[in-house]
This record gives structure tokens, C-alpha cells and sequence, in this order.
């Protein structure tokens, strides 16, 4: 396991979207990415202040598979890792 990797239901910080674990929700701040890839992002409902669950991520580095809303969108590592999102866990639990 990477030294750098950090869970995000452990410490509700802010992390890219390759760092959320299976079954974990989430709400995207920012996307950091040129403009033409954050558009065909945003017309698939993967933008800023939009909740996703992770439904499935592949071993070895491939593909990651998040639901936003009723879609379900599944990107390449590299593209997860310009979308930085916010842990839901935390207020999840909270009464």
C-alpha cells in the first residue's frame, strides 16, 4: 500500500475521488482539469456541490465506478484524481 494513501471516512477531509473506498459518499468541491474535460464531466452530473457514491474501483489502478444522482459514470484513475471531494461519513453518523 502507498505510504501517501489517506482514507477519507478516517479523518473527513478533503481527498481525490480515487482515494474514497468502495460504498463511500461523498460530495464534490472541485475539479481541477481543463475546461473541455470538466464540461463533458459536468453534462454527466459530476460537478461541484454534486454527492456520488462508489459503487466499484479495479485493481491495479483502472477504472473507478461512482454514482451521481441516477447516473452512473465510470472514469480512469487519472481523471479521479482531479476531482477532490468531501467524505460524507462523517454527517452521515451524525444524529
Amino acid at each position: 500500500m502507498n505510504a501517501s494513501y489517506q482514507q477519507p471516512s478516517l479523518s473527513g477531509g478533503v481527498f481525490t475521488l480515487d482515494h474514497f473506498l468502495r460504498g463511500e459518499h461523498g460530495t464534490i468541491t472541485a475539479i481541477e482539469t481543463d475546461v473541455e474535460l470538466r464540461q463533458r464531466l459536468a453534462a454527466l452530473g459530476l460537478r461541484a456541490g454534486a454527492t456520488f457514491q462508489v459503487l466499484r474501483k479495479a485493481g491495479l489502478g483502472g477504472p473507478i465506478h461512482v454514482r451521481v444522482g441516477t447516473t452512473e459514470v465510470i472514469m480512469r484513475l487519472n481523471e479521479a484524481k482531479r476531482i477532490k471531494a468531501a467524505s460524507l461519513l462523517n454527517d452521515l453518523a451524525a444524529p
